[in-house]
């Protein structure tokens, strides 16, 4: 997993790709696709005057039903700006309520002992209406070798 950003004029960016080195499994296909859509529905729920919990359920409940919700560890985002980590934070306690042009992470992911980890992380802009991944980097799954 590569978790990288970037720092221009002040502000900063954050996110991940997950790599396979040579040959990817059925498994690693089964875990990515199902990140990948926790994080398309994450988005989708991504807008200005939604609860930030409500996006982290929009994550975290699609995991939970394909059976890896004990494996989701961590929170879905958070804020990004003049700090890689900022208010809002996208968590199941968070109080926080999403504002039109921020810019969070969504950054699902599942960790399985003794087998390794996916999590794929984009920055959002949060809109009125909607929300635009502002990272234009392949959401596919990466193989190398």
């Amino acid at each position: 997993m590569l978790d990288f950003g970037a720092r221009y004029g002040g502000y900063h960016a954050d996110m991940s790709r997950t790599v396979c080195i040579a040959e990817a499994t059925d498994r690693h296909h089964e875990i990515y696709g199902i990140v990948q859509e926790a994080q398309r529905r994450g988005i989708a729920a991504a807008r200005a005057n939604v609860p930030a919990s409500q996006v982290d359920a929009a994550c975290r409940d699609y995991i939970t039903e394909k059976g890896y919700g004990k494996y989701f560890l961590h929170s879905t985002g958070h804020g990004v700006g003049l700090e890689v980590h900022t208010l809002p934070r996208l968590s199941r306690e968070s109080s926080d309520v999403l504002e039109a042009d921020m810019v969070v992470t969504i950054e699902p992911g599942i960790y399985l002992p003794d087998w390794g980890g996916v999590r794929i992380e984009d920055d959002v802009l949060i809109r009125v209406d909607d929300s635009i991944p502002l990272n234009q980097a392949t959401r596919e799954l990466l193989i190398l070798g």
